[in-house]
């Protein structure tokens, strides 16, 4: 996601996927060449694809769900659209873990997920006479556009947010950015797999006429610099500014108290992408690696491990841990800088030197 500060402005987990591939189907073939193909495809077909098809559906969701609560504002009716809106994140923030192409090209990213909210605006634009359209919506700062502005109006603090509370103004903000934020998401999914963009076509014609990729290696690196990228963010963006500062307003998705869940499911999906994997098995980058380097692949996958399986020491919300919690926190950070450098050092080198068409 796009972490944009303003100056002067305040502010489960789908674990699918397996450590290791030890369990998942025998590759159908061990010839490297063919895997450098069909890691692509599978990239492509069982990772990609389908995750921004589910954002799609979510959106979709999320949107009728809020609907309903316009029409209806039951505390029950709220508790389901903040179940659709979490969905959404957990799809999205997997998602995040391959975050090159359109999605950045374009700007769909910081378009719905620009952070932290900027909830003094929010509430001038509120009180204010602004029609609060959904042209209107896509002409604001990006901090009012997306998931979180639709965050703080339905969880409010953690959830202190009542369904009766939600003012009609807000709920035509509500309607309006879920609108927009169901565009993009569609929008989203049509470049990876409808002309004119058709990236999905453009990433598995790497090196064979792809008008994006000239080489196997650029769309190979493109995936892993993705990675190294939600390693880094997460690690020194989401976790360590907010930390740093010691200022719970910096920490992302604090509304509905979801900070540390986004922060997980970042990780997810990075291992998505090494292992191919998502609902589907597939061939993954690891089944390239542990081919020549089974020390590098078993280095990574531990690493990956170990860096999701920390969020589990932080017991409280973040935006607390960074108060309360700061040794595990740094922990956390620490394991996800372990694993950027692995990343960085040895599997980018280990791509340029073995994919070289």
């Amino acid at each position: 996601m796009k972490h944009k500060l303003v100056i002067a402005l305040g502010a489960t987990i789908m674990l699918a996927s397996a450590c290791h591939k030890t369990e998942d189907p025998t590759p159908v073939t061990t010839d490297f060449n063919t895997m450098k193909q069909q890691v692509l495809e599978d990239f492509t077909n069982k990772v990609a694809v389908p995750g921004y098809k589910d954002l799609a559906d979510a959106s979709d969701n999320l949107y009728s769900s809020l609907q309903t609560l316009n029409d209806n504002p039951t505390e029950d009716n709220l508790a389901i659209a903040r179940t659709s809106w979490k969905n959404m994140r957990t799809i999205w923030e997997q998602c995040e873990g391959f975050l090159f192409g359109p999605v950045e090209d374009n700007d769909y990213d910081p378009n719905m997920d620009t952070w932290p909210t900027d909830y003094v605006q929010m509430d001038s634009l509120l009180n204010s006479s602004n029609n609060l359209e959904v042209s209107d919506i896509q002409s604001a700062t990006l901090s009012l556009r997306g998931y979180h502005p639709i965050e703080y109006i339905i969880f409010g603090n953690h959830g202190d947010r009542k369904a009766a509370d939600i003012t009609a103004r807000q709920k035509k903000y509500m309607i309006s950015l879920a609108t927009d934020l169901k565009s993009t998401c569609h929008d989203l999914y049509q470049s990876w797999t409808a002309d004119p963009v058709n990236f999905a076509k453009q990433v598995m014609t790497a090196g064979n006429g792809s008008a994006k990729y000239a080489k196997k290696q650029e769309a190979y690196l493109a995936i892993v610099e993705s990675m190294i990228s939600i390693c880094e963010e997460v690690g020194e963006g989401k976790m360590k500014e907010p930390f740093d500062a010691r200022d719970p307003q910096l920490v992302e998705s604090p509304y509905s108290g979801n900070s540390l869940a986004d922060f997980k499911n970042n990780l997810v999906g990075l291992r998505n992408v090494y292992i191919g994997k998502y609902k589907e098995d597939g061939l993954g980058i690891n089944d390239l690696v542990s081919s020549k380097n089974v020390a590098l692949d078993n280095k990574l996958q531990t690493q990956m491990t170990a860096a999701i399986n920390s969020f589990d020491n932080i017991t409280v919300f973040y935006e607390d841990a960074i108060i309360n919690q700061r040794v595990q926190a740094q922990n956390t950070m620490n394991a996800l800088n372990e694993l950027k450098e692995t990343l960085e050092g040895e599997l980018k080198p280990f791509i340029i030197q073995y994919i070289t068409d």
